[in-house]
């Protein structure tokens, strides 16, 4: 990737790397998303156990998925460890980065479009874009959702309606969730029927989930690539939920959550 992120990562990042030399008891790497920037695995935070040859474990010019354990604010050097990184972890980062490089891609596309290079491109909206999201991809999917972000960049209408184009062609809404613990419940005689046929009415929004944890509580859960709209339909669901249980005579509340 043309874009590199400025200065060093912080201590607990995940980081990606290339390894470059395999020593007896260590291994030096590259931080990918970094200029100029290295660190070292000592062999004790390769992997749990005992290790006889690193090799069996890391390959030069090999892509690992790191965890920053220390920086030493004197010399500057970088201590990281492969071990404390679980699977979930090491997919999700690998996963971020190749969303990154796709965006690149498509950034690339957009500058050939307006007769531009890549790096004109990023001086005119991806460094700010990065600044201001955390990355492309994470821009490009507020596009998605609002294409009047484009706005706030001072950027050309042409540029604007290349980019605004060119990304909803490209880039599928990614899915979010939206739950909500409700909390319902009623001294009434009839109180479990009552909630069950509160609960039941969900069956009218196809889109809305609910999932028993344990009286009181039931998970409310909807996914989709709207986030307004799926948290609305949980807000409406459960509001009307405690108002409906209140009429009968009993109580109820909620706490709603990004999933």
């Amino acid at each position: 990737m043309l874009y590199k992120k400025s200065g060093k990562p912080e201590t607990g990042d995940l980081v990606l790397c290339t390894v470059k030399r395999i020593l007896y008891h260590s291994v030096f790497v590259s931080l990918d998303e970094y200029n100029n920037v290295e660190g070292m695995v000592h062999i004790s935070e390769i992997a749990p156990g005992r290790i006889r040859n690193l090799r069996d474990y890391v390959k030069e010019e090999k892509r690992i998925v790191c965890k920053v354990l220390k920086i030493d604010e004197r010399t500057g050097n970088i201590d990281l460890s492969l071990r404390r990184v679980g699977t979930g972890l090491r997919i999700k980062k690998l996963t971020e980065y190749k969303q990154e490089e796709k965006a690149e891609k498509l950034l690339e596309l957009i500058a050939k479009e307006t007769n531009s290079s890549l790096e004109q491109m990023y001086k005119q909206v991806g460094n700010q874009a990065i600044e201001d999201y955390g990355s492309l991809y994470e821009f490009f999917q507020s596009i998605v959702q609002d294409p009047s972000v484009v706005d706030e960049y001072k950027v050309s209408d042409k540029l604007k309606k290349i980019l605004v184009e060119t990304v909803q062609d490209k880039i599928r809404p990614q899915e979010v969730t939206i739950t909500a613990t409700l909390s319902l419940t009623t001294t009434k005689p009839d109180g479990t029927e009552e909630i069950k046929k509160i609960l039941l009415s969900a069956d009218k929004e196809s889109n809305i989930q609910v999932t028993y944890l344990g009286a009181p509580k039931y998970r409310i859960e909807v996914t989709s690539t709207d986030l307004k709209s799926a948290d609305n339909t949980v807000k409406q669901f459960c509001e009307n939920a405690v108002k409906a249980i209140q009429k009968a005579g009993g109580q109820g509340s909620y706490q709603k959550k990004h999933g």
